[in-house]
């Protein structure tokens, strides 16, 4: 029994969510998929870069604040679950 690694299964969900349509998303969605998406790639976000912002952007480095706890692994694992749940 061979399991994916971790990085396949994120680059697959990443594959399925870039054919999604914004418009059939919730904003609260596409904001957790954003922050997620943003902890697993880049990891937790620096303090600095959120001077100037408009108010969308705000929203959006709020979203990924709030799960700067998590590990990158886990924002994976938490990305990757997110998809599959919306992929019906």
């Amino acid at each position: 029994m061979s399991e994916k690694d971790l990085d396949t299964r994120f680059n697959e969900a990443v594959a399925i969510a870039s054919k999604m349509s914004q418009a059939s998303l919730p904003q609260d969605v596409q904001l957790r998929l954003y922050a997620y998406y943003k902890q697993a790639t880049i990891g937790t976000l620096s303090t600095n870069s959120s001077s100037g912002l408009d108010l969308r952007n705000a929203f959006k480095t709020n979203a990924w604040m709030q799960i700067s706890h998590l590990s990158v692994d886990q924002a994976k694992e938490l990305y990757i679950e997110m998809i599959h749940s919306l992929e019906l």
